[in-house]
């Protein structure tokens, strides 16, 4: 395969990122709201399953373990976009005018 006949993948990332989507528009805090709901849901889905683990009911293991890793990565993602958006506000806070 040709590298030069693969997609400028810069570009599509672009493409993506800047196209207005009909059923994303909104505010930043909708948006916002709206992630923190995925990932709530992820924990509850984590949760509901290692409790039925626990009960005894048949569970798929690997389902389970893939449930349940997933709601980790989303919440460790989401305390370090926190973090991230705490140290601007406070280094703009910082700034003298």
């Amino acid at each position: 395969m040709r590298i030069d006949a693969t997609p400028n993948v810069t570009k599509v990332a672009t493409e993506q990122v800047l196209s207005p989507k009909s059923e994303k528009s909104g505010d930043f805090g909708e948006m916002l709201m709206d992630v923190l709901k995925e990932v709530n849901q992820g924990q509850q889905d984590a949760r509901s399953k290692g409790e039925a683990f626990m009960a005894g009911q048949p569970v798929d293991i690997d389902e389970m373990m893939i449930t349940m890793e997933r709601a980790s990565v989303a919440m460790q993602l989401t305390l370090q976009v926190r973090n991230k958006l705490l140290e601007a506000y406070q280094e703009i806070a910082r700034m003298q005018v």
